[in-house]
């Protein structure tokens, strides 16, 4: 965990890096453009979309735009609920990637646990990885109960789960199962949207190390074993969250953040989401 090209090995046999951009609720067009050009610029490789996020042209733009080889960026990308089930997945797979304007996705995940159709996605995931157009795949906001499930019938396991995840909802048991299967968990909304920029706690930390709070708590992600993607449409912001690799927390303080959950969701709860 030196610098952002720093990267976690994947059960797929391909790599990930540690630290990379959101593009949630990044507009269309220049906006988004402009924040995975200037990501890059400054040493990001790893971009984070979506199917319903609708900025997927934006994105492979940015990249064609940037001038580093495509096969040096992971770029991630996720098949909506409404599209969910085999043959749905696949046609949702080709629209994402004519999207992108690329010949491959390193990541495709299953966006949510759509009851009684992520197994028939997920099986269009495996078609997708064996065909070459997919090089890892994995899931997103799968509690414990659907790894499980989905694991009872499936080929490949995921090698990835994305789920919220920060110091006020910090996912032990999901995190530990997870570490025991070889599943990389990845934090969206890392910063709790904004909730934790307050905290008396972290400030306390960040001022031994020199550090804000969004440096903290990005820098006690990948302590923990956590692939990260914050969210900027800022450069300067964008350059801050990636100021993380000159130091290491120290065991009391990574305790002291462990010691801030919650269990508390800002965005939906796997278990009770009107699909």
């Amino acid at each position: 965990m030196k610098n952002l090209q720093s990267t976690t090995a994947l059960s797929s046999g391909y790599s990930m890096p540690w630290l990379g951009l959101g593009v949630y609720k990044v507009q269309e067009g220049q906006e988004v453009i402009d924040s995975v050009k200037a990501a890059i610029s400054h040493g990001y490789r790893s971009i984070d979309t979506a199917a319903l996020y609708g900025n997927e042209e934006g994105v492979g733009q940015a990249v064609r735009e940037s001038g580093v080889p495509r096969e040096d960026l992971f770029i991630t990308t996720k098949v909506w609920n409404s599209d969910q089930g085999y043959d749905s997945t696949l046609a949702a797979f080709e629209k994402s990637i004519n999207k992108l304007g690329m010949d491959y996705v390193d990541l495709y995940l299953v966006h949510w646990p759509v009851m009684g159709k992520y197994k028939d996605t997920w099986r269009a995931l495996e078609k997708l990885q064996k065909d070459g157009k997919v090089r890892s795949i994995g899931v997103s906001n799968f509690q414990v109960h659907h790894l499980e499930d989905l694991m009872k019938d499936a080929q490949v396991k995921p090698a990835v789960n994305q789920v919220e995840l920060h110091p006020l909802l910090s996912q032990i048991e999901l995190r530990e199962y997870c570490k025991s299967q070889g599943i990389q968990v990845e934090a969206w909304a890392p910063l709790a949207q904004g909730h934790l920029l307050d905290n008396e706690v972290l400030a306390d930390i960040g001022a031994k190390y020199g550090k804000s709070i969004v440096q903290v708590i990005l820098r006690w992600d990948i302590q923990s074993g956590i692939v990260t993607i914050p969210k900027s449409v800022k450069e300067h912001r964008i350059i801050e969250n990636a100021d993380i690799f000159d130091f290491e927390l120290m065991p009391a303080d990574m305790e002291q953040i462990n010691g801030l959950n919650q269990n508390h969701r800002f965005g939906g709860d796997p278990d009770n989401v009107n699909f």
